[in-house]
């Protein structure tokens, strides 16, 4: 996408007519484009846009060959884009209108290619091997703490990180009577762990949630929906469930929406409810004991070679910045390509983050039905927003104003290019499972955390999340890869990037060469090889989306 190291700005798409700033240019720089010239009349920070001929107030913008905007005021040539001089517009879509071909990439190299995974029964294949305890209930919540409490340690999941280091030591310094207004600690504390007592184990993952009861029968059953997908997946082994018993999430929807998912479900799945228990301590004790005989069940599976159509991958954004959807997300969405052109399944979701683009996706159906699908989850989210005073146009957050993405349609656009260019197989909406190989559309919110939950929830086993802005969100289930749009981030946090397509903007690397590498980091993951950056920080969120509306 861009050839030029020194190139200073850039022009996405040839319809577009503003540019993009790649480094920070100061007013009066003269820019040369198509032939004329202009002097820049502000300062444009990278990652912010500016016009390349004058607007009367009313202009449409165009950026990614779409519509993202209409000035509101008269602009020159070279006038920044800001929220004060323009508004959030986007094409009007319908029914699929044009047939859609599509040139798949090579994949010749990696026809042969293989990774270690966890076969379960039903023909998937995980990339983790987990135990999973959840709730149905708040009400169980501080149960699920407790037993998280009594095993991770004793498992040996958990060490004494640094942060318990620097609180003990604060302790002793106390204890002595030392001033520690001026203390500082050692860079690295050590660290002390234990082996694991299940190698084959590679977690016992604990949720919790605010759902259950209280809130409507949809949400109830959506929930369970959710947590019924979550079982499914294969990186699950075996189930633990606390129910307290008289809320509206039963154990009897939990048990029918799996069995709508998975007909033969013959995962272990143990059920306690604490009301037909002769106590809280009794029910927990029989928990703990049940639990980890299951466990040392799970042990005996060991990872077994899988050809690579067995991978479902989620694709993400988080933190966007004016350079994800230059970068990062074609990247991504590169690497989508490859894995569907390999048989595999990508799940594309945040709906909110897709307007604007609803009928290039319609096109891309490959169906009437699979179009008018998306076409009716679309139209449905929006109304349920515009019941409430909100909509797809309040969907930037301040981060996201502040780094270049102004209106929602000019986020979307870019948070589009994370499911590449293959054709829409199917749309699903909140809660169900993936079913077909290649693009599907998840019915989700924008919010990062309910959108990689719910991926997680339709059998994503591994997830690409990118962000410009930086964002520590994780999985429980679902290894998250956290993605960097820029250099500058993924050098400032280490900790929580684990790829960077910076490289993109400098002109150091094509977005297919990226989009191969992502493929291999993939592959190693899904091995065991490594663990993610958002793994090794605990970061296991989960937020289920109640269907009031959450932008």
């Amino acid at each position: 996408m861009i050839s030029e190291t020194k190139q200073t700005y850039l022009q996405i798409h040839p319809k577009d007519n503003v540019l993009v700033a790649l480094q920070d240019q100061p007013a009066g720089s003269l820019i040369y484009f198509d032939g004329q010239e202009f002097a820049l009349k502000d300062m444009v920070a990278a990652k912010h846009k500016f016009t390349i001929t004058d607007m009367a107030a009313g202009t449409e913008v165009y950026m990614y060959g779409v519509l993202v905007g209409k000035t509101t005021c008269a602009l020159s040539a070279g006038s920044l884009l800001t929220t004060e001089n323009l508004k959030h517009a986007a094409e009007s879509f319908s029914k699929k209108t044009e047939d859609y071909e599509w040139q798949a990439p090579d994949v010749s190299k990696w026809q042969n290619h293989t990774f270690r995974g966890y076969h379960r029964a039903d023909g998937q294949v995980g990339t983790r091997n987990y135990w999973l305890v959840l709730p149905l209930v708040f009400c169980e919540n501080r149960n699920i703490e407790t037993l998280k409490n009594a095993f991770l340690k004793e498992l040996g999941y958990t060490s004494t990180d640094k942060y318990e280091v620097q609180v003990r030591e604060l302790v002793e310094l106390y204890k002595q009577g030392k001033d520690l207004r001026e203390y500082t600690f050692d860079a690295a504390p050590a660290h002390t762990s234990q082996q694991r007592l299940f190698p084959n184990v590679d977690g016992v993952k604990f949720i919790v949630h605010d759902g259950g009861c209280g809130g409507t029968r949809e949400d109830a059953d959506n929930l369970c929906a959710l947590l019924a997908g979550y079982c499914v997946n294969p990186n699950v082994a075996g189930i633990t469930v606390l129910s307290l018993g008289c809320q509206h999430a039963q154990v009897s929807i939990l048990q029918e929406k799996l069995k709508e998912r998975d007909p033969n479900f013959s995962k272990p799945l143990l059920i306690f409810e604490q009301q037909k228990a002769a106590s809280e301590s009794a029910m927990l004790t029989d928990a703990i004991l049940q639990t980890f005989i299951g466990i040392a069940e799970a042990n005996r599976i060991e990872r077994q070679p899988a050809t690579l159509d067995k991978l479902v991958v989620g694709v993400e954004c988080g933190g966007s910045d004016g350079f994800s959807g230059i970068s990062a997300n074609p990247a991504v969405g590169y690497a989508a390509d490859l894995i569907t052109a390999l048989g595999g399944k990508v799940v594309l979701s945040e709906f909110p983050e897709l307007c604007g683009v609803e009928q290039e996706l319609i096109n891309r159906c490959v169906d009437e039905e699979t179009a008018n699908r998306f076409v009716t989850l679309m139209r449905d989210y929006a109304a349920r927003a515009e019941a409430v005073g909100s909509g797809f146009d309040m969907n930037p957050s301040p981060g996201n104003i502040r780094d270049g993405l102004i209106t929602d349609a000019i986020k979307s656009a870019g948070a589009a290019k994370k499911g590449g260019t293959s054709p829409v197989t199917d749309v699903l909406g909140y809660g169900q499972y993936v079913r077909r190989s290649g693009l599907t559309l998840l019915c989700t919110p924008g919010n990062d955390v309910e959108s990689t939950t719910a991926m997680a929830g339709s059998g994503c086993t591994v997830q690409l999340f990118t962000t410009g802005l930086g964002t520590p969100t994780g999985n429980p289930i679902s290894p998250v890869v956290k993605v960097s749009s820029n250099t500058s981030l993924a050098t400032r946090l280490p900790d929580i990037i684990d790829l960077d397509a910076g490289p993109v903007i400098s002109g150091e690397k094509t977005i297919e060469q990226l989009g191969e590498e992502m493929l291999e980091y993939i592959i190693g993951l899904a091995s065991g090889e490594y663990d993610t950056k958002a793994m090794e920080l605990g970061q296991d969120d989960f937020i289920f989306w109640k269907r009031g509306v959450s932008l």
